[in-house]
This record gives structure tokens, sequence and C-alpha cells, in this order.
């Protein structure tokens, strides 16, 4: 080592880390080291990592925005009733679960201090100690039977009803210990009770208007179809959250949510549409947060309703999708292809030798001359409340016309879009947000009694292979049965999955801590939370 050099230590790391938060730039950190006998490439390395550092530190303060693309004025802060990634989001800021899934699909603990079961049947449910809901309430034991209870009442309305139902009895052992029994052995208790719509709730709780609960952010403002505005709850179990306040609101159309980032209106704009990505390559002070865990857009076509009572009109459709021109041109690579059931490749459980259905136009014409359809005019709702629908309805539309047949592509607005087409007409698509096991995604839609059963499909066969699954704590029994139970779907039920597709949110540089989670795009819906804003 020369004598104009000299050694580097941890502390002088510190020195230019906090250099760095005060505001110092690179420039005038270089020439300082350099001027104290530190080499250029010593030099570089010191700032990179102290850059590194000052990136992965939490920075306390600044006021949060984020868009969506779709809400209504149905919007609600009830979690039972929860249906739209904009209400995952507000579910998420105002109220916790007893578990939560990290990146890797595991459940940890959030409410619960632990859950634990000795045969998968009866589970014990401990609670952490010191919980307040906003309103000061204590969090106790009677909280948490009200909420999943009322998953069970028909009056609720709740989205999780069918998987609620297992749930058959419940006990207050203590002000913090529940004991909830099963009517049939469910080794995956602990991961449905991350789902987004088993957040705990206030005993007694009718008017969820005021948002109140344990969570990271006090509810403000709340006005369905609007927004929604959070300040930082001081009292926050879990120490959270970084940034003092959070809104939240939908931009339907994607050039005004994706302007809205670029202006500096917000730092995040959701589920960017593949072909809307270009509108910020090459732009510095951007970027893309990308994650693949099972969201798909579905095209449905009721098997109650003409022409999907056809069975030949079910299997013309499937044959005539280009689910790899899908993936190409309509998700502009974001995606993989999919095989017309929910389990995707992101999961354990996931069926990779079930091969979807091949693009073949002779075939899908002769299952429509079958059906009688040819010549007919057929409509097929989309819109663009489900992501990417409208391309894909206009690729699958002009391959039709190749062979005859006339689809009628029809385009409503996103607003109501939910309520007033989605499950009611005869052909139309959906959009479904990843969940965690195969049995969650088959309860909530294709169970014949499942709330969200897009095509009406019922087979008591595969009712009954749901439940041996659930039960079984045979882990190579459980594949064995989700695979088939894949199948059953892929070739009977009247939905095509054309792709998983990656969600793809767009955020400003100076928004820090978006990491990918299995739940879906913004960090599972609950990214307010761990976010935080640079400078």
């Amino acid at each position: 080592m020369s004598d104009t050099t000299r050694n580097w230590s941890c502390s002088d790391d510190a020195m230019v880390e906090s250099a760095i938060r005060r505001g110092a730039s690179r420039r005038d950190l270089l020439k300082f080291m350099l001027a104290n006998g530190v080499a250029l490439a010593a030099a570089s390395a010191v700032f990179g990592r102290a850059s590194q550092a000052v990136a992965a530190t939490p920075v306390k303060g600044g006021a949060l925005k984020a868009a969506a693309w779709s809400s209504s004025t149905a919007d609600t802060l009830d979690p039972a009733k929860a249906s739209l990634s904009t209400d995952y989001v507000r579910c998420c800021s105002f109220y916790n679960r007893l578990t939560f899934l990290d990146q890797a699909g595991v459940p940890q603990m959030e409410l619960a201090e632990s859950i634990e079961s000795a045969d998968a049947k009866t589970w014990t449910i401990k609670l952490k100690k010191g919980i307040t809901f906003h309103s000061g309430k204590d969090l106790s034991a009677d909280d948490v039977i009200f909420s999943l209870k009322r998953h069970r009442d028909k009056a609720t309305g709740s989205k999780v009803a069918a998987i609620a139902s297992q749930m058959t009895d419940f006990k207050a052992v203590d002000k913090n210990t529940v004991e909830v029994t099963l009517a049939s052995p469910n080794a995956d208790l602990p991961t449905i009770l991350s789902m987004h719509h088993f957040m705990i709730v206030a005993d007694g709780t009718t008017d969820f208007s005021s948002g109140n609960g344990t969570g990271a952010f006090k509810c403000q403002k709340f006005e369905p179809g609007e927004r929604s505005i959070g300040v930082r709850n001081p009292n926050y179990f879990k120490g959270g959250p970084n940034v003092d306040s959070f809104e939240f609101f939908a931009i339907p159309d994607e050039n005004a949510r994706i302007n809205a980032l670029l202006s500096g209106d917000i730092q995040l704009a959701a589920s960017i549409n593949p072909r809307s990505v270009r509108l910020l390559e090459g732009r510095t002070g951007f970027a893309l947060s990308t994650t693949t865990s099972g969201t798909y857009t579905d095209l449905n076509m009721r098997m109650d309703m003409v022409p999907g009572n056809n069975r030949d009109f079910v299997e013309g459709m499937k044959y005539l999708v280009n689910r790899e021109q899908i993936v190409k041109s309509a998700l502009r690579g974001f995606g993989v292809v999919g095989n017309d059931q929910p389990v995707s490749p992101a999961n354990f459980y996931h069926n990779a030798a079930l091969k979807p259905k091949s693009f073949d136009p002779d075939k899908a014409k002769f299952h429509f001359e079958k059906a009688g359809v040819l010549g007919q005019t057929i409509e097929v709702i989309t819109s663009d409340a489900a992501g990417s629908a409208i391309d894909m309805a206009m690729i699958i539309q002009a391959t039709a016309a190749q062979i005859g047949m006339k689809l009628d592509v029809k385009r409503v607005p996103s607003d109501g879009y939910w309520s007033n087409y989605w499950l009611k007409a005869p052909i139309h698509f959906g959009n479904i947000n990843p969940r965690p096991t195969p049995d969650i995604l088959f309860s909530l839609l294709y169970k014949s009694d499942a709330p969200w059963n897009e095509s009406r499909f019922s087979s008591e066969k595969f009712d009954k292979m749901l439940l041996e699954a659930r039960g079984s704590l045979d882990q190579a029994k459980r594949r064995e049965i989700y695979n088939a139970m894949q199948v059953l779907v892929s070739e009977e039920a009247g939905t095509i999955i054309p792709a998983y597709i990656s969600n793809v949110d767009a955020i400003t540089a100076k928004l820090k801590g978006l990491e990918p989670n299995p739940l879906g795009g913004m960090m599972g819906y609950a990214f307010a939370e761990y976010v935080w804003l640079t400078a």
C-alpha cells in the first residue's frame, strides 16, 4: 500500500452512510475520500455499500399515494365481503389477520402467537397480548370468534362462506386463547387464515365504515367508489408503518394512471397492462415491480345458459384459444401459458403433466358445427376491469372469424363490471387474484356451491375429492388428488385460463421496500404497511 492510501474502517462506512442520509452527493463524497488517501476503486465500493444500506433502511414520514385500476360504489371495508384488490388493499391497511404469508408462501404469525393442532381437526390459537383496536379496545378471544363465526352466517354474505363452513365449533379457552374445531381435518388452516377475508374485527361490529381494526393505519376517510385515506396508527403493535399517511383510489384509464405516476401525483400505479409498459421504457426514476404468483384472467362460459350449456360449444372455444399468442401479444411476455385450471406453476401442487388444449381452429370449427352455432352471432362481454381481457377477446375474435364463427365482443365500462356482468353474463371474462392453496381455489371457484363458480361447474365426484384431499395428512396423497382435480376442471368446467399473468405494478424509484408475495401484486396487497419513501 502506498503512503497516500489508507485502510477504510466500518466506522468510516457509517460516516459515509450518514452523509448520504443528509443529502451528500456521490461526487462530494468521492472527493472527500480521495483527499483522505482512499484509492478510487475502494472509494467507489464504499459509496456503493453505503448507498445500498441507505436504500434498504426504512425512512419514516411522507404521504403515500397509490392508484388501483378498478373501484365501484360497492367498495367495502367489511373484510368478509371484500372481492376486489381495491378492497384487499384497504383491509390490509386497517386490519390484521391471525397469520400472513411470507415471500416463500409460508404462514407466519401476525395477531396469533401460535396456532397448533395434534390432529389437524381441533386447533388452539393463542393471541399476542397488548394489541388494541383503533377504538382503544383490547384484542381478545371474543373478537376472533366473532370474526370467524360471521363468515358462516348467510346474512353476512361472506365471500369465503364455503371455506369457513368447515369451522364448526368455537370456544374461548381464556381471554387470549381460542379453540376452533373443524368438521374434518384440514392441515391448511394456518394458511387459510392468512386470506384477506379473515381479517379480525371487533366483537359485535355491524358498521364497518370506520375501518376499526388493529392495523397499521387508522381510517380517516372512506368514500366507496372514490378513495380512502389512512393515517399512521401510533399504537401499532408491529411498530410501523413507515409513512405518515396512505391515500388509495382508482384511476380506471391506464394511460391516466401511468401519467399520474410520471407527474408525481402518485408513487404506485397498480396492475399495469403489459401493452402499457412501453410508456415507462427509457424513463429514469421509475421501475416495475413484477410478481408471477397465480393471477389470471379467464373466459367463462356459463354451463347453465345458452350457448355454454352445449358441450361442443365449450370444446370449440377451448380449441379456438391460441394461448401462446395471448402470452406473446396480449401479455407482452408477462405471463406463462395456462392449462384451464387455477393452480399455477408457482404452487407446489401444480399439475405440470396436464397439457393445455392445443390451438386447433379445425377442431374448433368441427365442434361449433356440431353445436349448431356457426353462422350465429355470439356475444362475449369484456372490460378493462379484468386485466388484458380486451386484448384477449380481440385475439379470440380474430381467430374465430377465420373459421366463420361470429363473436360479438362487447366492451363494457370497468365501473360496475363486477356487479353487473361477472358471474351473470353467459360468456364473460373474470380476473382471479392468487390464493395460497388448491383447497381455497377450488372451494371458492369450482365446488358445486362455490360463491364464485364462474361457469356453474358442478360435480359430485369433484366435491368428494375436495373433502378427501383437505383431510389427508399424507402429502403425496394430497398431491395425487389435487392433480386429478385439476384434470377434471380443465376438461369439464366452462372456464378457459389461457395464461397465468404476472402482476406488474409501476412505481417511482423513491418508493422502497416493495417485495413479491404469493398473494399477489402490491406485496400481496399489504404494501402500504411496509414500504417507505426516500427524499
